[in-house]
């Protein structure tokens, strides 16, 4: 093996070519273009079923029949105030209505004097338009009552809205909770996906050059932290090209369609999620190409990388799990520290406006401590074993 880099070669130079080895030969692979397109398509549909089942969601369809025509404005405008969409519909009879609702092209039909309404549904009526029903069938009766005891109902209606409870909120709700909850559990997943994807490329690459004993002929020019080092950035820059054209895609159509009310958010999610996966990335590789230097086989790398991907696999569904439950828990507040977990969790809290600065600029310290332990550790591990080959190299073995 040899120790010095040759006279004439950069230390610097030699990782910046094996680094542009690495990203020329695998971003020009089909696996990574086909693989990116489908991430793009899964993230279209994924857009576009959200924005098609939240106008179905949000808007019901009712049809006015006889005497309760004229509710059809007043039905609209209070069920705008429950946050609802209803779109009113003329029906000529009750039995055309009826077969209307029946054949789903109504949710409901609405019949009878304004003061007695009967509404006809196919299954259930909705409860924000049977409050929005309740309320003016209360209001008619109420208005029928002023009108005989001589009062003016409008006048009373002006004056019960002018009183009104005065609301002090110690946290104010933020308006688009449920917009950054799913933009940063997809967050989670892209980088779960990245980090798990990517590493793996990497233990695998290094099998592939010590089972091809291509890893001699490299070391023979190169020394071992250069070779690690270039291969570590150029599958990670593969990484990160990935990870922007989908999360520009991502933010791109979620703009388009409306899904976020805040295009903003989209791009700061994006440049969170690009920072840890940079972090991340640097974090888990040199485990996976310590792991991947102790075999000589293909089929020996999953048993070595299992407990690796472990580790991010827990990350990403506790994470998940905690992040949909309570997003402020102490427990995701702490987790979202910890250097494994971190590239998954703090993320997804930075979207949420969760995590105080103080616990970002944290997490982002612990990251870098940790990178320089494991990139020490591993680049240890991999230099006295890549050039083993036959049986899997113990561990013990590897960091004498």
């Amino acid at each position: 093996m040899s120790t010095t880099t040759p006279p004439g070669l950069n230390p610097y130079r030699a990782v910046l070519l094996v680094g542009r080895r690495e990203f020329v030969s695998r971003v020009r692979t089909r696996s990574f273009v086909i693989g990116t397109i489908v991430i793009i398509a899964m993230i279209a549909g994924y857009v576009l079923l959200q924005t098609f089942l939240f106008s179905q969601n949000n808007k019901d369809r009712v049809g006015f029949t006889g005497q309760a025509t004229v509710l059809g404005q007043p039905l609209k405008q209070t069920a705008e105030t429950l946050g609802k969409q209803v779109e009113i519909q003329d029906v000529t009879s009750l039995d055309q209505g009826e077969t209307l609702v029946r054949d789903g092209e109504l949710d409901a039909l609405v019949s009878g004097a304004p003061d007695a309404l009967r509404v006809t549904v196919k299954d259930d009526l909705d409860e924000p338009l049977r409050a929005a029903l309740n309320a003016i069938v209360q209001q008619q009766v109420l208005d029928a009552q002023l009108a005989e005891a001589g009062l003016d109902p409008r006048q009373v209606r002006q004056n019960m809205a002018d009183v009104k409870v005065e609301v002090n909120s110690l946290e104010p709700a933020d308006p688009q909770r449920g917009e950054r909850l799913a933009v940063g559990l997809m967050i989670a997943f892209l980088l779960y996906f990245s980090l798990a994807g990517f590493g793996t490329m990497v233990a695998q690459g290094v099998v592939e050059e010590k089972a091809s004993r291509v890893v001699e002929v490299l070391l023979a020019t190169v020394r071992p932290w250069q070779l690690l080092t270039g291969k570590i950035l150029g599958i990670g820059a593969v990484g990160l090209v990935q990870i922007l054209i989908i999360g520009a895609a991502g933010a791109g159509l979620a703009s388009a369609t409306d899904v976020l009310t805040v295009p903003s958010m989209a791009f700061s999610a994006v440049a969170a999620g690009v920072l840890w996966y940079l972090l991340g990335f640097l974090l888990y590789a040199t485990v996976f190409a310590a792991s991947g230097s102790l075999v000589s086989r293909q089929e020996d790398t999953q048993s070595v990388v299992s407990p690796t991907l472990m580790v991010i696999m827990i990350a990403f569904v506790a994470g998940f799990s905690l992040l949909a439950q309570d997003p402020t828990s102490s427990t995701v507040a702490v987790m979202s520290l910890i250097p494994p977990f971190a590239p998954i969790l703090m993320p997804s809290r930075m979207v949420l406006g969760v995590a105080p600065a103080w616990q970002v600029g944290l997490s982002v310290v612990l990251a870098l401590a940790a990178i320089g332990v494991l990139i020490w550790l591993g680049g240890r591990i991999y230099a006295n074993a890549v050039l083993r080959t036959g049986a899997r190299v113990k561990l013990r073995d590897a960091l004498r």
